[in-house]
């Protein structure tokens, strides 16, 4: 039976190009998010390359949705390998803007989502003592700069998570955690700021060449194809003009 993998975020960005990485390599892609029409182009370019792939519609800061996606990946393909925690937002902003609906939502999405997902997962994990957990931290998770400090603290939390949870993994089981860190990449991510202090800051920055969605995803693929005794803890990857 071949691999299976489940992609959070799968409409756009990282997590389409991780779905299509995979799928390349050969894994059974459940493709999650909350923009059905997304996913459903998704899913036909990836049949249509040859690929197997699936989707259910979900809101990662649900845990019943989440463990629902999880029992439907199991329905579909018989077993989950890799889960990708990859769904999140950036609206970046100056804390004295109280953006508290944004402050919530990226602790919802950014951590919760990320927590049940390792919830929804682990429990089959553990029983097939098998399985890889791949969350999407950033480059915003090893340093704060002014208008991050949320978004920041949300993601310094997903290295966290992600680190103790390796720690407590039994060694006898072949289940291992990967922390993954971008820095700057062309995504939809920009488009959640409303903080116009920040855009402006944005575009009067200096100019440099930004990741793309695949050079992430090639990192991806990299943690999950090493041999069962290699587990690559985390990837920090910046587009190289980035300080």
């Amino acid at each position: 039976m071949g691999k299976t993998a489940i992609i959070t975020g799968a409409s756009s960005g990282i997590g389409q190009a991780a779905a299509k990485e995979l799928a390349n390599k050969g894994f059974s892609v459940m493709l999650a998010a909350r923009r059905e029409e997304r996913l459903v182009e998704l899913k036909k370019e990836i049949e249509d390359a040859g690929g197997s792939a699936a989707y259910k519609v979900t809101d990662v800061t649900s845990a019943e949705e989440m463990k629902a996606l999880a029992e439907a990946t199991i329905e579909q393909f018989g077993q989950i390998d890799v889960m990708l925690n990859n769904a999140g937002l950036m609206p970046l902003s100056f804390m004295n803007k109280l953006k508290i609906d944004e402050w919530d939502r990226m602790v919802d999405v950014n951590i919760k989502g990320v927590l049940y997902g390792i919830a929804a997962v682990l429990p089959h994990m553990e029983e097939r003592k098998e399985g890889h957990i791949i969350n999407v931290s950033s480059v915003a998770g090893h340093d704060v700069t002014p208008g991050s400090a949320v978004y920041s603290g949300t993601k310094f939390a997903v290295r966290a998570i992600t680190e103790g949870l390796r720690q407590e993994l039994d060694p006898a089981m072949n289940i291992r955690a990967t922390i993954i860190s971008p820095g700057a990449v062309t995504t939809e991510l920009v488009e959640t700021i409303t903080d116009e202090d920040i855009l402006s800051a944005f575009s009067s920055g200096p100019s440099m060449e930004f990741l793309q969605a695949e050079d992430i995803a090639r990192a991806i693929g990299y943690a999950v194809e090493q041999p069962a005794h290699v587990d690559v803890n985390e990837i920090l990857i910046r587009p190289r003009q980035q300080k």
